[in-house]
């Protein structure tokens, strides 16, 4: 498990430490590490020697979310290209829900739009103190590709986050709505959540893994996988539809900068 361009994977012990290794983006999320990160997941799940896994990001933050950046570079895209693209980045995040191992996030900095949902798709989140959280997505006319923040965080603090798009959520707030486990000081977070792993390690793993499956399929149950797969299928036609908002972020995006497109969007709310 060698040779990666995006990700590094570590050895603790039993727990393994995948880290998005992309700093100078603010670890953005774009299709190489995707399908690296995609790739590592499932060789931690069937390794034996593998216990625990802690996700991790290099640098100032643990990422950003997904690459605006080389989505803007990308061809104008149809439905079915959306649907490709949003099935592959779906799939990317609920991956570390339905990894058979534990999965704990450390996050710092900023914890962002994709980046978001995978913290929410892990089994247990360490925050460092000054991490910001949020899902911005309805202030360019996009929307969530998989829509776990109700089933986390019940639905009055859903669709505050969700339908103003507020990404200034601090780690205590969310702490306090059951999105993080664990608010610690910065710098402290991959210790936290390494001991949390060791921890889980250490612990019988065929106990371990039945105990997710059924807390995970508690959920099932509940309808939540229906549910994610028909929100899903509304951030396809969100996607593919665009709008006044979507058309002039990005003729300001390909104009003048991401920077510049990101200030017009955030100048529209109050602060």
């Amino acid at each position: 498990m060698t040779g990666w361009q995006t990700i590094r994977v570590e050895r603790d012990g039993r727990v393994a430490i995948l880290t998005f290794d992309r700093p100078r983006v603010l670890n953005a999320f774009d299709p190489v590490l995707v399908a690296e990160t995609m790739a590592a997941l499932d060789g931690l799940a069937e390794d034996p020697d593998v216990l625990a896994i802690v996700v991790h990001g290099a640098g100032r933050a643990f990422s950003a979310g997904f690459d605006m950046k080389a989505s803007a570079a990308a061809p104008a895209r149809g439905p079915d290209d959306w649907r490709r693209v949003l099935e592959t980045d779906f799939d990317f995040i609920m991956g570390f829900w339905d990894c058979p191992k534990p999965t704990i996030a450390a996050v710092h900095g900023y914890c962002i739009g994709g980046a978001f949902e995978l913290s929410l798709a892990c089994d247990v989140t360490v925050a460092a103190a000054g991490t910001r959280f949020g899902a911005p997505e309805v202030r360019f006319g996009s929307g969530a590709v998989a829509l776990l923040l109700p089933w986390i965080a019940g639905p009055k603090a859903a669709k505050e986050l969700l339908l103003t798009g507020d990404d200034r959520l601090s780690a205590e707030r969310a702490q306090a709505l059951g999105i993080v486990n664990h608010v610690v000081p910065d710098g402290t977070e991959r210790e936290r959540a390494l001991e949390i792993a060791r921890d889980m390690a250490a612990a019988a793993p065929e106990a371990v893994r039945l105990t997710k499956r059924a807390i995970n399929r508690t959920y099932e149950a509940m309808g939540m996988r229906a549910a994610l797969l028909a929100a899903l299928e509304t951030d396809i036609l969100i996607e593919s539809t665009g709008g006044e908002e979507r058309a002039e972020f990005n003729r300001i995006r390909r104009e003048e900068g991401l920077k510049a497109a990101l200030a017009w969007r955030d100048a529209r709310f109050a602060r």
